[in-house]
């Protein structure tokens, strides 16, 4: 077993550990004006994030950016920043420039890295770091943690995360020639993550959308031996619409998070039959450190 697929097994028990520390975690107050800033995966657990904030817990503003694309000059009460690593470059100067102005907090994987002595305020989730490239369980314990501090109870996402660990992948999926992903609000940042998981460990062909906006030309590619795959719910009349094309549609029965689970094990299994080696991705480091 490749370590990406042992670290993805690991997930239930690292959401369960996430969403314990929330009570004493330094993350933002209802009320605050928040941006969340990341690279990669962690930007996308960013706007998961801001969505579930602002617009289903109501606790105030919260956007998301790319970390090198943070509005300088914004109001903002207080800077979460996401990375595994805590050695990205962009996060760094990001938050380096704001030192002293805005209220910044890390949540990190490695405590023993250059953040540690710029962040404000640290919450550490050194259980669910990883030894693979390709990032799963810390991303996804990042977004548990912060679900659990907006109050939601994750127990059903880990129950739902169990079956997706152990329930078998439709072979439909396991041919499939191209995928596109579908969230609505937090979902949406679901499935940007899918598509990018998928690209990253098999070099697959992928795309993400909103769900709504699917059908404003990106439902032309789907077709026979491709999959729409839709985390949150579809809207009313799109199943249809994707049956016409004669495209699979797999729509998420579980919670958004857990649907993420399988597809990161898609993305493995689907590398391994192509001959790639998902541990070790093509042109990816750990961790992009710019000279």
């Amino acid at each position: 077993m490749s370590i990406t697929a042992e670290e993805i097994a690991t997930q239930p028990e690292c959401w369960q550990r996430a969403a314990a520390l929330a009570p004493s975690a330094v993350l933002p107050a209802p009320g605050e004006r928040v941006a969340v800033v990341g690279c990669g995966t962690s930007w996308f657990m960013a706007q998961s994030y801001a969505a579930l904030r602002e617009r289903v817990a109501g606790q105030g503003v919260t956007d998301a950016f790319a970390a090198s694309e943070f509005p300088y000059g914004r109001d903002y009460d207080r800077i979460v920043a996401i990375t595994r690593s805590g050695t990205t470059t962009e996060v760094l100067e990001l938050l380096c420039r704001v030192r002293g102005t805005i209220r910044t907090t890390a949540v990190i994987g490695d405590p023993h890295t250059p953040i540690t002595g710029i962040a404000d305020d640290l919450v550490v989730l050194d259980f669910a770091d990883e030894k693979s490239v390709v990032q799963t369980r810390f991303a996804t314990s990042v977004l548990a943690l912060l679900r659990a501090h907006l109050g939601q109870d994750i127990a059903p996402a880990v129950a739902d995360a169990r079956r997706a660990i152990g329930e078998e992948l439709p072979e439909a999926l396991l041919r499939a020639e191209q995928f596109s992903f579908l969230g609505t609000g937090w979902a949406y940042g679901i499935a940007l993550e899918a598509a990018l998981k998928m690209r990253e460990a098999a070099c697959a062909w992928t795309e993400a959308y909103p769900s709504m906006e699917y059908r404003h030309g990106p439902i032309s590619i789907t077709g026979p031996g491709r999959v729409a795959w839709a985390f949150g719910g579809l809207p009313d009349g799109l199943a249809a619409d994707i049956a016409r094309t004669g495209g699979v549609l797999e729509a998420g029965r579980l919670d958004p998070l857990a649907d993420l689970v399988r597809v990161q094990r898609l993305a493995v299994a689907i590398a391994q039959a192509r001959g790639l080696d998902p541990d070790s991705p093509r042109n990816l480091t750990r961790s992009v450190v710019l000279p």
